[in-house]
């Protein structure tokens, strides 16, 4: 049989160095280790640093490496699993320490969130604002909405800090017994308020995470949760799977 063209397509050489690289991640460095700089890598593997920056930007592409603002390019943490598709059923809050409250706001929601909600257009609900962190860094962003009827309690709170108000709506959330919920996933891109939250810049390529909870016949609260698309892995089945992680010694979760 005769070389296919695809064969016979030389490797680019960032390629083949982002392979040499990925490599060297695995055996010479651990999580959170900041690289050398580009005139020291490029002297290490006599290539050109145009060339080496192709395949850092590959690499961190692919998760594997994060630039960090006044820190440099360190290695990445393994991607975080993000479930989709399993038999857990959890309101937010009641079973997610990952997730942080950061505050909530009484505010009318976009239209189509209302029409989720089946809500009146400009009838305003709870917004409550939840992040994530993965070994120090943001890696998702969370709106809640919770309309008035799912948590009237909260509506006159008048707890001091913005994350107690946060937690109030989650707590009260939390007593009406949940029915079910759907979730879909879709690719996108970052917007500027997802941007900041997350470190990344604008149009930085994001997961974005929808889910319904449904209680009393209805939808009882809407969560929109964005992730940066380069830390996570989408987990299916009530046991996630078989996780690979960077670095010596693969385990299974």
């Amino acid at each position: 049989m005769g070389t296919t063209q695809l064969e016979s397509v030389q490797e680019p050489k960032y390629w083949h160095l982002r392979t040499v690289l990925s490599e060297a991640l695995d055996s010479e460095f651990t999580v959170g280790e900041i690289l050398p700089n580009e005139r020291e890598l490029a002297a290490r593997f006599g290539v050109a640093r145009a060339t080496l920056r192709q395949a850092l930007e590959q690499l961190e592409l692919e998760g594997r490496l994060q630039r960090r603002r006044g820190v440099g390019t360190t290695v990445a943490p393994p991607r975080m699993g993000v479930a989709v598709g399993t038999g857990q059923q959890v309101w937010p809050g009641a079973d997610d320490d990952a997730w942080q409250p950061v505050d909530s706001t009484l505010a009318v929601p976009p239209a189509a969130v209302a029409t989720a909600l089946e809500t009146a257009r400009d009838q305003a609900v709870h917004i409550v604002r939840r992040s994530r962190v993965s070994d120090g860094q943001p890696v998702a962003a969370e709106l809640l909405y919770v309309p008035l009827a799912s948590a009237p309690e909260a509506t006159g709170s008048d707890a001091p800090l913005e994350a107690a108000r946060a937690r109030a709506v989650l707590a009260e959330l939390q007593r009406l017994e949940l029915q079910g919920q759907d979730r879909a996933v879709e690719l996108g891109s970052a917007r500027a308020d997802d941007a900041r939250e997350l470190d990344r810049l604008p149009g930085a390529p994001v997961l974005v995470v929808t889910t319904r909870f449904f209680a009393e016949g209805r939808t009882a609260a809407l969560s929109v949760a964005t992730y940066r698309a380069d830390t996570c892995r989408l987990t299916f089945g009530a046991a996630g799977g078989v996780e690979i992680h960077h670095g010596p010694g693969p385990q299974a979760s």
